[in-house]
């Protein structure tokens, strides 16, 4: 297993970790594909488009207005980034194609913060 450690600067936030995966990927020569979990329950992890950043831009407008700030039970005030996170999820597969992470031509991966700014990690386990 491999960590990447990540630092947030803003409270909702896609951080791209794509050439940082990429690295690691040499040190599972014989893994077929690689397993991407965050450990924390007000973030998740995605993939999409990293081409054009108003894509990120987009969906970083979109969590912002998906679960307004209502008045939720939770004592920290934290909700909406908890709801986000189940949203999105806190793992992925990304299959490894010769060496490769076997990504299509405009993806990327990302690492998103909903409780920031914070420093995080994300576990990377070959399968």
């Amino acid at each position: 297993m491999e960590v990447i450690k990540i630092s947030s600067s803003r409270k909702i936030e896609l951080i791209d970790i794509t050439a940082r995966v990429a690295e690691k990927v040499c040190n599972f020569p014989e893994a077929k594909a690689l397993m991407l979990y965050v450990p924390h329950t007000t973030a998740g992890i995605l993939i999409n488009e990293n081409a054009d950043p108003d894509v990120k831009r987009d969906l970083e407008m979109y969590f912002e207005r998906v679960v307004p700030e209502l008045p939720f039970r939770h004592f920290e005030g934290n909700s909406p980034a908890h709801i986000l996170s189940s949203l999105v999820g806190v793992s992925l597969y990304v299959p490894i194609n010769q060496g490769k992470l076997g990504l299509g031509t405009w993806q990327g991966i990302y690492f998103a913060e909903f409780d920031g700014p914070r420093e995080r990690k994300v576990y990377l386990t070959p399968v």
